[in-house]
């Protein structure tokens, strides 16, 4: 497994290309959220290896009238990928403007499914085209995203199978998932062939690995034994300082590997 650092919830006081290259230096990849207010020649430069980024600037894919918008906003960020390296490009199910809903929907219906598939499934033509990756992230809405339609995991994964292309994956985010359904070890093993990538935060804070409820040694050791060789991105604040934050997430998925040596 690669392991990859968020860069917009570490190092918060630093700018953010050295938040790139202090997390590079440390030895992780790097995701990022909106590329569009970033330096990136510079981000670039620094060497580093991005993970994922965030593959949308509006629209929501569930929504007939602005299904459009995600793929055009999506394809205009394609070069921005493709300059860094990126692999997967991260979108949700529904449009989020400063992490809360846009158009806050409480309940789904079957339009909003059939759009999803098919918006799903243009992104993974796109993403074909341009040897790309588009992730769904499923999403809590118990506490940070209330208002997002069709947004657990069980949901994003029927989707991702909907979708049924190969540049579709699920960006299966634990800590969004301990909130809204638990069970996370089966979530996991159930979800293995769809997933693009893992990302973790404990519960409650959204800070590192240790930090709260979830036992993620037993998470990084059942990501082991079903085979996953993927990425896992710490998606998550420093509770206290970042560098003790990133190595509590190194040892949380690497401390399987010691138990197996």
């Amino acid at each position: 497994m690669r392991l990859a650092v968020c860069a917009e919830m570490v190092f918060l006081d630093l700018p953010f290309e050295e938040r790139v290259r202090r997390i590079h230096e440390a030895g992780f990849d790097v995701e990022l959220w909106d590329s569009r207010d970033k330096d990136i020649p510079a981000l670039a430069a620094t060497g580093a290896v991005f993970s994922s980024m965030t593959g949308y600037t509006s629209g929501s894919l569930v929504d007939p009238d602005t299904a459009d918008h995600v793929v055009q906003t999506a394809e205009s960020l394609i070069p921005t990928a493709l300059e860094l390296g990126v692999s997967r490009m991260v979108v949700h199910p529904a449009e989020l403007v400063n992490g809360k809903a846009a158009r806050p929907v409480f309940r789904s219906s079957g339009r909003m499914w059939s759009t999803g598939a098919r918006t799903l499934e243009r992104l993974g033509r796109l993403g074909e085209k341009h040897g790309l990756t588009f992730c769904l992230e499923n999403l809590n809405t118990v506490l940070d995203h209330p208002g997002i339609p069709l947004a657990r995991a069980k949901d994003t994964l029927a989707l991702v199978e909907a979708a049924g292309h190969p540049n579709v994956k699920l960006m299966l985010d634990l800590y969004h998932a301990q909130l809204g359904e638990g069970n996370l070890i089966e979530l996991v093993r159930t979800a293995l062939p769809h997933i693009g990538e893992v990302q973790v935060a404990d519960v409650p804070g959204r800070c590192e690995p240790g930090t709260g409820e979830i036992n993620y040694a037993a998470v990084a050791r059942a990501l082991a034994g079903a085979g996953y060789q993927g990425t896992v991105g710490m998606e998550a604040w420093a509770k206290d300082d970042s560098n003790a934050a990133l190595d509590a997430f190194r040892t949380a998925f690497t401390v399987y590997a010691e138990e197996k040596a």
